[in-house]
C-alpha cells in the first residue's frame, strides 16, 4: 500500500483532468502487476486483474480518501471475472461523469461495462491528432466512442468519418461530440464492418488522415496476425497524395517491429514520422509491449 501511496504523492496535485494514478500492468512495480488506479474527477476507478481480500481493499479506500480531498466515490472493477463486474467500494456515483482531458469531455460508463468508454492511455495519441488535424478530412477506423474524432474537430478538422461495428459505441461517440458543443454536420457515424466496407469508403475518399486503432482482438472480425497486413496494404488507397496514417497498436504480443516491416513491404515510399507511447503515467519495463502510436506519411 505504501508503494501505491508514494506513487500517487509523486504525481502531485490531483485536479479535474483525468489521469492514471497507479499503473501496475507495466510490471514496473513488483507485486502490484494486477492493479490499475484511475482518476475521473470526482471518482477513482480501481481495476484488479486478480482477487485481493476485503481488508486490503478497505485500506486502499482509506489511503485514497486521505490523499484526494475531493473524492466522492471509489469503484472496483474485477477484471479477473469473465464479465468484469463492478461495484462501489465507497461513496455514491454522480448521475453523469466525464473523463476530462485538455479541456475536452468524454462521457464514461462506470459501473456498467468492462470498457468504460474512454482509453486513458491514449492521451498522447489524441494530442497528436490535435496537432495534425487542422483543416483536414479524417477517417477514424475502429472509432469506438469517437475520442479521436472529438480531438480532431476541437482543432478545426473539416470533416471526420467514424466507422465502428458497435452501435452503442457510436451513440456514445455522438454524445461526446454534443457535450463538447461540436458541429455534428461535420461528422459521420458508420456502423459497418471495415473489411466489407471498402467500396463505400472509396466513395467518401480521399482523406488527409486515416486513424487506425483496432482492438487487440475482436473475435473473428479482427485477428491481428491475419488482418494487420490487409489494413496496411489497402488503407493507403483511401489517402490523398501526401496523406498521413496514424497506427495504434496495443497488444502485449505485438510491437512496432511487427508493423514496420509491413509498411516497408507494401509501401516502401511511406515514411515513419513519429513513434509515441503512453507517457510518464504508464511506466513499463518494456515500452514496446505497451501502446505504440506510429505516424506515417505517404508520398
Amino acid at each position: 500500500m505504501k508503494l501505491i501511496q508514494a506513487e500517487i504523492i509523486r504525481k502531485g496535485f490531483i485536479g479535474n483532468d483525468s489521469r492514471r494514478l497507479f499503473h501496475g500492468r507495466g510490471h514496473f512495480f513488483p507485486g502490484y502487476e494486477d492493479i490499475v488506479i484511475d482518476w475521473f474527477s470526482p471518482v477513482v476507478l480501481v481495476t484488479l486483474y486478480k482477487q485481493r481480500d476485503e481488508v486490503w481493499l478497505e485500506r486502499l479506500v482509506v489511503m485514497l480518501r486521505s490523499q484526494i480531498g475531493t473524492l466522492e466515490a471509489v469503484i472496483l472493477q474485477k477484471r479477473y471475472f469473465q464479465d468484469s463486474p463492478s461495484h462501489i467500494l465507497f461513496g455514491e456515483l454522480p448521475a453523469e461523469i466525464n473523463a476530462v482531458e485538455s479541456g475536452l469531455n468524454y462521457r464514461l460508463r462506470l459501473n456498467s461495462a468492462q470498457n468504460i468508454g474512454f482509453f486513458i492511455d491514449m492521451a498522447q495519441g489524441r494530442d497528436l491528432v490535435k496537432r495534425i488535424s487542422v483543416g483536414k478530412k479524417v477517417l477514424n477506423l475502429f472509432s469506438y466512442s469517437c475520442g479521436f474524432s472529438v480531438a480532431a474537430l476541437a482543432v478545426g478538422a473539416s470533416q471526420v468519418v467514424n466507422l465502428d461495428m458497435n452501435r452503442g459505441a457510436l451513440e456514445l461517440g455522438r454524445l461526446n461530440h454534443r457535450i463538447n458543443n461540436q458541429d455534428l454536420r461535420k461528422v459521420s457515424f458508420l456502423q459497418l464492418e471495415l473489411f466489407r466496407s471498402f467500396s463505400k469508403l472509396r466513395k467518401l475518399a480521399p482523406f488527409d488522415l486515416i486513424i487506425c486503432d483496432p482492438p487487440a482482438e475482436q473475435g473473428d472480425n479482427f485477428l491481428p496476425q491475419r488482418d494487420w497486413s490487409k489494413l496496411v496494404r489497402k488503407l493507403p488507397e483511401l489517402l490523398k497524395p501526401e496523406g498521413e496514417m496514424l497506427i495504434c497498436l496495443s497488444s502485449p504480443y505485438l510491437t512496432s517491429d511487427f508493423i514496420q516491416p509491413l509498411f516497408k513491404e507494401f509501401h516502401p515510399q511511406s515514411r515513419l514520422l513519429q513513434t509515441l507511447y503512453s507517457g510518464d503515467d504508464f511506466p513499463d519495463i518494456c515500452v514496446d509491449k505497451g501502446l505504440n502510436i506510429l505516424l506515417y506519411k505517404f508520398s
